[in-house]
């Protein structure tokens, strides 16, 4: 019995089988997503999307899907599915699904009368090619396959429709054909590892519907191009490999390259190596061989925060130490390009929000202790002592030491925390003056600071920065602990945010907390009981005024929902670290019963990872980006702390 796998009964019910989709990316910024029955269902779906940096910033959809058809004594049976207009489907090829398998590669077995057709889909490492093989498990009479290339050529943020300015133009190539509907487009190669014969036969299959679109209050349909149909017998027992791809490749290598792909990829037969598969995804490593980790998939890019508070995560804690230098050696050029007012060279948005420097601080933390402070010294000392001296000076536009030693950053016109939703350019949530995981990460940072210049011999630098820590903490306590004991998530003069948010919790979670014994307990028994769900934990308690826990309808509606109570998993995680440190092996049945509301939606939203975020109510649904970098680390994170406690 397969770990992600699904019989008949789920797949051919598409009350349950479209809400499930798949991922697979090459880890350099292309990617391939559909339903697990291989119905678009979102405009960012495709089998083939990948970068045109020479057009713009975004993805494009090349390829949208491929139908096989099966062709026995004269009879076709289509196995494609797609959704049209006034909510028919055509043509139904989910019905002939018998199971689908996910451990190694994505799997589909069809069954068609006493056809039995396998198909293993596999996106290649580092190149924009995508890969499915067709197996003939069973067949009573001579089999004949059709292919029909559903084509798109346009980003992921818009739609296609029949127009007459596309290319019809085809060139054939080595068993197969190349075209390029748009100009400024790459040449989509698609080829087979079996001569075949292709028929030209063009035709737009208007008003195919996206139904997550409508949900998000968007336009929801387009038309696709297909410019023909492949055709080729196949016997019992006979593979054939298709390639689509922005580059030709000569096909009697396709089934061997097909085997190698194969046999890189690590199964994903437990929930940990799910996630160790998924933190693989958000790789991206760039032209010119930098390394890079995308804050999420479809639609995000690389991100300064998310990639700092991912790292450790993604790297360290599945003993991917290397990756971690990697990814740090063109962040740390484009912070020292941000600290000197120089222009960006690197990939790496929002590097300017005033809590990067102290997120990056904290990752370089958890690589001293994974690597040791020794490597630690050698890599980064000199970066931190930069980005200390960088905030003292006073130097970042945004973010100031004040004479009580706490941070001061300006949130009211601009959105500056994790906490970023904005509707008409203004910050839903204008969180500005002291901000508590802005104070609570400074004084975790230099307490840290502290511990590595006396790791490096250097007194005089140490006493400086308990010194600094001293103050901090004396402030961090007067300023945002209040009677109630809990801690106000921003105050700003004599303005003080009295709702009950989850930011408080990195104070009692970080390995530096400037909170005592009993405070941090009283934080985390506030959590359990107003903010912690099976999915972590909610963005606003349902206790405070304006929670909106639904994260559904318009971009708007959405927007104001961002972060009024629905759930993130990745505070989750500082929250499990908090229990851990606080009541240490105690707590440990507990946080593993937590794992398991996490385990839960690697079967129900995108198939092996964890989504954006969640509803705030029961029954907790999935939203947003379908895979989230933040999620997975701190879920792998607290995994690995788990082990720790337990032994």
């Amino acid at each position: 019995m397969g770990y992600l796998k699904f019989e008949k009964a789920l797949m051919t019910n598409l009350q349950d089988s479209l809400p499930r989709e798949l991922l697979r990316t090459n880890r350099s910024g292309a990617y391939s997503c559909s339903t697990i029955v291989d119905c678009n269902t979102r405009k960012y779906h495709g089998l083939l999307v990948v970068p045109v940096p020479e057009l713009d910033d975004d993805n494009h959809v090349l390829l949208s899907s491929l139908d096989p058809t099966v062709i026995q004594h004269g009879a076709a049976f289509n196995l494609g599915l797609h959704k049209y207009q006034g909510g028919s489907f055509s043509p139904n090829g989910h019905k002939y699904i018998r199971e689908f398998n996910c451990d190694s590669v994505p799997t589909t077995i069809y069954r068609v009368g006493g056809v039995l057709l396998k198909k293993e889909v596999v996106f290649q490492h580092y190149q924009d090619r995508i890969l499915i093989r067709y197996t003939l498990e069973d067949a009573h009479s001579p089999t004949v396959l059709q292919f029909r290339p559903f084509l798109a050529f346009r980003s992921v943020r818009q739609f296609t429709h029949e127009n007459n300015v596309a290319s019809r133009d085809y060139q054939e190539i080595d068993n197969g054909i190349t075209t390029c509907m748009y100009e400024g487009y790459p040449m989509l190669y698609m080829q087979f590892s079996k001569k075949n014969e292709f028929h030209f036969d063009p035709y737009w299959y208007r008003g195919l519907e996206y139904p997550k679109e409508k949900e998000r209050g968007y336009t929801s349909n387009e038309d696709l191009y297909v410019p023909g149909y492949f055709e080729m017998t196949i016997r019992k027992g006979e593979s054939i490999v298709f390639s689509a791809s922005t580059s030709e490749i000569k096909t009697r290598d396709l089934k061997r390259l097909f085997e190698t792909e194969v046999e890189s990829r690590r199964p994903r037969d437990n929930f940990f190596h799910c996630l160790v598969n998924a933190a693989h995804q958000f790789h991206n490593r760039t032209k010119d061989n930098e390394r890079y980790i995308l804050a999420g998939y479809p639609w995000f890019k690389c991100r300064a925060r998310d990639q700092f508070i991912a790292l450790p995560g993604l790297t360290l804690s599945i003993e991917e130490q290397d990756y971690f230098e990697l990814v740090m050696k063109p962040a740390e050029r484009g912070l020292r390009e941000f600290m000197e007012g120089k222009p960006l060279t690197v990939h790496i948005s929002e590097i300017e929000k005033p809590d990067v420097l102290l997120w990056c601080i904290w990752a370089i933390q958890q690589y001293s202790k994974k690597a040791g402070k020794e490597s630690c010294l050698k890599l980064y000392y000199q970066l931190l002592r930069d980005i200390i001296q960088f905030i003292e000076d006073g130097n970042h536009p945004n973010l100031r030491i004040d004479d009580n030693g706490l941070l001061f950053a300006d949130g009211k016109t601009e959105a500056i925390t994790w906490m970023n939703s904005t509707v008409d350019g203004r910050p839903v949530l204008p969180r500005t003056g002291y901000i508590v995981e802005f104070n609570a990460l400074w004084y975790n940072d230099l307490k840290f600071m502290e511990s590595m210049a006396t790791e490096n011999k250097n007194p005089e630098q140490a006493v400086h920065y308990a010194e600094l820590a001293a103050k901090c903490k004396e402030s961090f306590v007067q300023v945002f602990l209040n009677d109630y004991g809990y801690l106000y998530d921003y105050v700003d003069g004599n303005m003080v945010d009295w709702s009950v948010r989850p930011n408080m919790i990195l104070a009692v979670a970080l390995d530096y907390s400037p909170l005592e014994q009993s405070q941090k307990k009283s934080v985390l028994d506030i959590c359990t009981r107003e903010l912690l769900t099976p999915k972590g934990l909610r963005s606003l308690s349902p206790k405070s005024v304006g929670y909106n826990p639904m994260y559904t309808g318009p971009q708007t509606q959405r927007d104001y929902a961002y972060h009024q109570g629905t759930v993130w998993p990745w505070l989750g995680g500082f929250y499990l670290e908090a229990c851990l440190k606080l009541y240490k092996r105690t707590r440990l049945s507990f946080v593993e019963r937590q794992m398991v509301g996490f385990e839960d939606e690697a079967f129900q939203h995108c198939l092996g990872t964890l989504p954006e975020l969640f509803d705030g109510n029961p029954p907790y649904r999935g939203r947003g980006a379908i895979s989230f970098a933040m999620n997975v680390a701190e879920v792998l994170r607290t995994l690995e702390l788990l082990e720790k406690y337990k032994y």
